[in-house]
């Protein structure tokens, strides 16, 4: 399978995608797309997507980022790449070929291990970490619900603070939070992706020795300009 994120498609980038896709048709069986799919969330942008994106010849199951959600358009966005055969996940599953099943969520931040934010003080800051609470449980029910051979984890924000390592320290707690690896703990997997992290590290583990890939592909621009996507064999 191949896996990647951030593509931060713009409406002015028709063909931008040809070469990743004919890689992809040549090399893999399924492509994960892991969140900022669009650059500002624009209609425009989800269109030159969808069209790049229907030269697929393997599915594609693809959660959405942040970025997709400027524009309070991520339900349009989504109908528009579903018409490119694109399975958007949100809390549920794609199976692919009976034996392995895909878990997504967008995720959110709130920071890792004894850092992690908590729910106290202003509502402002409750509502904050309501939000991980809430992908956390989004992708527990994902989980339980998978009962297929072998199992991924698809995401936008990091579950773990090891793949962070390069950004920013200020920002790290933004860009993911250790509430999303207790379900992925806990029901198992066999590798998790996320993007999110431009700056980060390109494999993590989770406390159950679960390997995570950060996929964001200006971070794999950075160290493999010929191949922007992770293959791996599951």
């Amino acid at each position: 399978m191949a896996a990647v994120g951030d593509l931060h498609c713009r409406e002015d980038q028709h063909g931008r995608f040809r070469q990743l896709v004919k890689q992809v048709n040549a090399t893999a069986d399924l492509l994960v797309l892991c969140g900022d799919l669009t650059d500002r969330g624009m209609l425009e942008e989800g269109k030159v997507l969808a069209e790049e994106l229907s030269a697929l010849r393997v599915p594609c199951a693809a959660v959405l980022g942040n970025h997709d959600y400027e524009h309070n358009l991520s339900k349009e966005l989504c109908t528009e790449l579903a018409k490119a055969g694109v399975h958007l996940l949100d809390g549920d599953h794609f199976i692919f070929e009976k034996v392995l099943g895909v878990a997504g969520v967008k995720g959110f931040g709130g920071g890792f291990g004894n850092a992690t934010l908590q729910a106290f003080g202003e509502g402002q800051t409750k509502s904050f970490v309501q939000e991980a609470v809430h992908e956390s449980l989004k992708l527990e029910a994902a989980l339980s619900h998978l009962d297929t051979e072998k199992k991924v984890v698809i995401m936008h924000y990091s579950p773990v603070p090891e793949t962070l390592d390069g950004e920013n320290i200020e920002i790290r707690p933004f860009l993911g939070t250790s509430r999303l690896s207790m379900p992925i703990d806990h029901y198992g997997a066999e590798a998790v992706f996320h993007g999110h992290a431009h700056h980060g590290t390109r494999l993590g583990k989770t406390k159950s020795g679960i390997p995570v890939y950060n996929v964001a592909m200006p971070l794999l621009a950075k160290h493999t300009p010929d191949q922007r996507y992770v293959l791996l064999e599951v």
